[in-house]
């Protein structure tokens, strides 16, 4: 099962790369770009087929993706071949812009990329993000409106024999000294659904837990329905000391490290974690609060990357809400789909590793779309910020009668973009290192 999702994500990262570039190709092609080439990863071709003008194929790492569109980087204003100053960047800028050139035939001559309208080359380089985008919200409806999200029910799956202080380990088992936990004492038993908590109506585990915690030991009567059959259930509270968690469901320390306790009212049940289908008016907030976290995620890359080198030089444990490779996500893919229950614990059902499969690919796509739109070369957010610019400059020009200044010399941008491309790479290589050596360990 582990190399079934390993291949479950490999063919949703390639699917991913290749409606990514299909957003850029279509809308090229649609407004008159000549595309040459539509290729899905880099390096060596393994195959290759033409049809048309446009030659669709294959490479050796699949890492990406390109359509190769020609006039992506327009001539001088004046015409000349030489470069505006002497040096290497702008030696190897107007090479580019010569090498452009030689791809237009004359019969291409009105067929190139900048010659096209600023809406028009902000709707071909959107096209790819946007297209990852829409992958996303589709794998997202089908997680959350088809097979539901996990969700606590008041339907009781395990009852606590005993109350067990707050910093026991997991492993501590009940001994005769251990007070009776009191759903144990009361007869309450796995499977018993509680319908009302002293008389007030319960759809929800949150709402029973609301009801238990600030009971400070109040005989109170729970209404269950167990194989059929309706019963009342006399129970009261115990008081004891339980860790606090936070709002990312975090356990809570002291100043000293120790872990934070508070007095709560105590019956010793656990909820039944089931699968409830959503209405599809929640996916625009679930989307947003996922880009927003992506976006975060990015954000703070450089520092998590210290982190990273720190744990893979040293062999501690990896921060789970940071950066990881491809190589990562396909771990975590196969530990996903090869995991197996664990104590009296229940392993998880094909259907959930299922699930968690499209959410890894989900989370992908989320992430392209972020990524793809930082304003640096090469990625597509530096052509959109590229093209803005071009479009502020034309219209400053007509508000002040002055000539149009023509379109922006991107390939001046290029000492940018291969910087960004050598960090790229850095970066990337140092999270597969990290991840082959110490990966992220998953709760």
């Amino acid at each position: 099962m582990y190399l079934v999702g390993v291949l479950v994500i490999v063919l949703g990262v390639v699917a991913s790369i290749a409606l990514h570039e299909v957003g850029h190709l279509v809308p090229a092609k649609r407004f008159g770009v000549k595309c040459t080439q539509y290729m899905i990863g880099f390096g060596p071709t393994l195959w290759s087929k033409r049809v048309g003008e446009t030659e669709y194929g294959v490479k050796a790492i699949p890492l990406g993706g390109y359509v190769r569109m020609i006039g992506m980087f327009p001539p001088k204003a004046d015409g000349s071949r030489r470069p505006d100053r002497l040096g290497r960047w702008a030696t190897l800028a107007e090479q580019a812009r010569q090498d452009a050139a030689r791809e237009v035939r004359p019969e291409d001559a009105d067929r190139l990329f900048y010659q096209r309208s600023v809406p028009k080359r902000l709707v071909i380089m959107l096209g790819g993000p946007v297209m990852n985008l829409i992958l996303a919200v589709f794998l997202l409806a089908i997680i959350v409106c088809g097979f539901g999200t996990p969700a606590t029910t008041p339907v009781v799956s395990q009852v606590s024999q005993c109350i067990l202080p707050a910093t026991a380990p997991a492993s501590r088992t009940c001994t005769p000294s251990d007070p009776v936990a009191p759903a144990a004492k009361s007869g309450l038993q796995p499977g018993d659904r509680i319908l009302t908590f002293n008389g007030q109506p319960v759809s929800n585990w949150a709402q029973v837990q609301k009801q238990i915690r600030p009971n400070t030991g109040t005989p109170v009567q729970l209404q269950v329905r167990r194989n059929g059959q309706l019963l009342t259930v006399a129970v009261t509270p115990k008081v004891t000391q339980r860790q606090v968690i936070d709002a990312n469901g975090q356990a809570v320390t002291n100043a000293d490290g120790t872990p934070k306790t508070t007095s709560v009212g105590f019956l010793g049940l656990s909820p039944t974690t089931e699968l409830q289908q959503q209405s599809p008016t929640v996916l625009p907030g679930l989307v947003w609060n996922a880009v927003a976290q992506t976006a975060g995620v990015v954000v703070a890359i450089p520092a998590k990357m210290v982190g990273v080198v720190h744990s893979a030089v040293t062999g501690t444990a990896r921060d789970p809400n940071g950066p990881i490779s491809l190589v990562g996500i396909g771990r975590a893919a196969g530990e996903v789909a090869s995991v197996q229950g664990s104590g009296s614990g229940q392993a998880p059902s094909l259907v959930d590793r299922f699930v968690t499969l499209l959410s890894l690919i989900a989370s992908l796509n989320i992430a392209l779309f972020v990524f793809n739109l930082i304003p640096l070369l090469p990625l597509d957010g530096g052509h959109v910020a590229g093209a803005l610019w071009e479009g502020l400059r034309r219209q400053i020009a007509r508000w002040r009668d002055r000539p149009d200044p023509g379109p922006v010399d991107m390939a001046r941008a290029l000492p940018v973009a291969y910087g960004v491309a050598s960090l790229l790479i850095g970066i990337s290589v140092l999270l597969i290192y990290a991840d082959i050596v110490n990966p992220v360990t998953f709760g």
